[in-house]
């Protein structure tokens, strides 16, 4: 009767050292989060668009060139959306080029006008 209890004790040990063990393997340890489709869920989407985003704000900043005080730029799957407004018309170009050479960086839409002084 205590050998039944003992293997009882062991097989319930067992079975929650093993269901513990599978519980942890979310997916957490590959760094994103993935669906059972095998895509990306929402917060993991967000969170890649919004890095990408300040991926191309850094590569910007490093252009003292540039003066990216009226831009905007959205991310969304590696497309970049560019918006707003620079003082000259030479940084129309640089800053879609800057923002084709990050990494992650799939295609550039440039919607970038040159900013009249006020009057003009």
């Amino acid at each position: 009767m205590k050998t039944m209890n003992g293997l009882g004790v062991v097989l319930s040990i067992a079975i929650a050292a093993a269901s513990i063990s599978a519980w942890a393997q979310d997916g957490a340890s590959t760094g994103a989060a993935v669906t059972a489709s095998g895509g990306m869920t929402a917060k993991a989407t967000r969170q890649a668009n919004r890095a990408l985003r300040r991926k191309v704000y850094a590569a910007l900043a490093k252009h003292q060139e540039i003066d990216a005080g009226n831009i905007s730029i959205t991310a969304k799957g590696g497309a970049v959306m560019i918006n707003g407004t620079v003082p000259d018309a030479s940084q129309i170009n640089t800053v879609a080029e800057v923002a084709k050479g990050v990494a992650g960086v799939t295609s550039v839409t440039n919607k970038l006008s040159v900013q009249r002084p006020i009057g003009q």
